[in-house]
């Protein structure tokens, strides 16, 4: 951890603007070039992304084994960080009955029905009358929330919920 004050002041004022994590931030503060050429928010915006990359590895690169979930974690920015990697089983777009969550979810964990209800808490998923969908838009969190987020949500979650990609599932 830095000692820097004035570096420590300049993260914590990203972090309340953009809603990073001290790390994402920290990391995206120090390898931030200039915003002055256009080509410089592109570079600050992949910087960011990469370190929300870096943390999320971290939080559950351990947990997972073959692609399934050891245990579910009880701490909740791990855990939201492991429901994301989970929610990289679904296919944005598409209708999932009960029994179809429940079958890819059971390939992740013996848990289904926890980790099926906790998707629906975090508002991964959404669900009506038997059916389940990934939702249309991430979550809007209030800054009590974005403490217990990994950067990673905000970072690929968007994007992910608008059909733009997915992230490998974790080793």
């Amino acid at each position: 951890m830095t000692r820097d004050r004035d570096v420590k002041q300049v993260v914590r004022a990203r972090m309340s603007e953009t809603g990073e994590t001290y790390t994402a931030a920290r990391a995206a503060v120090e390898g931030q070039p200039p915003l002055s050429a256009a080509g410089g928010q592109a570079a600050a915006d992949q910087a960011a992304y990469d370190a929300a990359r870096i943390e999320q590895e971290r939080l559950v690169g351990r947990l997972f084994t073959d692609g399934r979930l050891g245990q579910v974690p009880a701490k909740r920015k791990t855990r939201a960080g492991a429901l994301l990697e989970v929610l990289a089983r679904f296919e944005p777009g598409r209708i999932y009955t009960e029994p179809e969550v429940n079958q890819v979810l059971t390939r992740v964990h013996g848990d289904f029905a926890y980790l099926r209800r906790e998707l629906v808490n975090y508002h991964y998923l959404e669900r009506a009358d038997g059916r389940y969908w990934v939702a249309e838009t991430a979550p809007v969190r209030s800054r009590v929330e974005l403490q217990e987020i990994p950067g990673w949500e905000a970072a690929w979650l968007p994007g992910f919920v608008q059909g733009e990609g997915t992230a490998p599932p974790a080793d």
